[in-house]
């Protein structure tokens, strides 16, 4: 083989990725890193973040700014694209992205994240863009003095109802089941903003509108009776969906679609490539675990490196 080959290929540039570089660029691997973006979830969820150590408060934006700065520092060379498949032919894996581009590395962490879950109901997919949306980051500010609905009584939820409140005037959000599961400050902080109605029971069944949406049809699931909300705007935070289609082949997944690993080391069930963040099945899906898992897949490669030599 003529190509090059890199020690490690990173894919995703979100915490768990850009903290594999860090770390691997310290052990002095030769590393390529693959991306769409850096900051993947962060970019789309997360507004302030409260819970990071050093950081009291700090917009997502900022962190992932300064996480990136942070990887500059290195010698990392960046492929900016989305990878389709990995395959492992002896010893090196052969990475394909979507330019019609394949590179070569010895070790691979899959840090891919996850992308949103969507509702699948009627009007949902007519409407993308045109009031329907899976970013509040984006889209919170199109809805001025409006009417929306978020969908999902989780963290997500509550905290793009949070953000939504500094622009709408009336947030509903809408749980499936018959409690809320966001943590109580959030709880806290949506009720505090006098926007914010909450609808327990509430399975969505259509989007509707014109050119743009303009209401939402949900049924009681206690009275079983449909219901219409007049809303300008829908934000759906209803979990999201492994990004892992591309090395399907090389992994085991469990029933959600999350790459099953090894946590001591983040190994998956082919020698040399690893997961981290929330492409795998860690429960807790934060910024500082995909951040921790990063740290111990790029430890792993680089042990895993020094086996092969001779």
């Amino acid at each position: 083989m003529t190509e090059k080959i890199y020690d490690l290929i990173i894919v995703g540039g979100g915490p768990a990725g850009i903290t594999a570089g860090i770390y691997a660029l310290r052990q002095k691997l030769k590393t390529l890193m693959i991306t769409k973006d850096f900051g993947g979830q962060v970019n789309r969820k997360v507004v302030k973040i409260e819970n990071f150590p050093g950081f009291p408060e700090i917009s997502g934006q900022d962190l992932i700014e300064k996480f990136v700065s942070h990887l500059k520092k290195y010698p990392i060379e960046i492929e900016m694209g989305e990878v389709v498949e990995i395959k492992k032919e002896k010893e090196i894996f052969r990475v394909k992205v979507t330019a019609q581009k394949e590179f070569f590395s010895k070790t691979v962490i899959v840090a891919s994240g996850a992308n949103p879950r969507s509702l699948g109901v009627k009007g949902e997919k007519e409407f993308l863009g045109k009031g329907v949306s899976y970013c509040p980051l984006c889209d919170s500010p199109l809805f001025k003095d409006k009417i929306v609905a978020v969908i999902g009584g989780g963290n997500a939820g509550f905290e793009t109802a949070i953000l939504l409140a500094e622009y709408a005037k009336k947030i509903y959000i809408l749980e499936f089941s018959s409690q809320i599961r966001a943590e109580k400050e959030n709880q806290e902080r949506a009720q505090k903003t006098g926007k914010v109605e909450i609808i327990l029971n509430a399975k969505v069944e259509e989007i509707r509108g014109e050119k743009f949406v303009n209401s939402l049809v949900y049924k009681d699931l206690v009275s079983q009776q449909l219901k219409e909300l007049s809303v300008d705007g829908v934000f759906i935070e209803i979990g999201n969906i492994p990004a892992t289609s591309f090395v399907k082949d090389l992994v085991e997944f469990n029933e959600r679609g999350e790459i099953i690993v090894e946590f001591e080391t983040m190994a998956t069930k082919t020698p040399g490539l690893f997961a981290a963040g929330d492409c795998n099945v860690g429960k807790y899906k934060q910024i500082i675990t995909a951040c921790g898992e990063g740290a111990k897949a790029a430890l792993s490669a680089y042990d895993y490196l020094q086996k092969l030599k001779p």
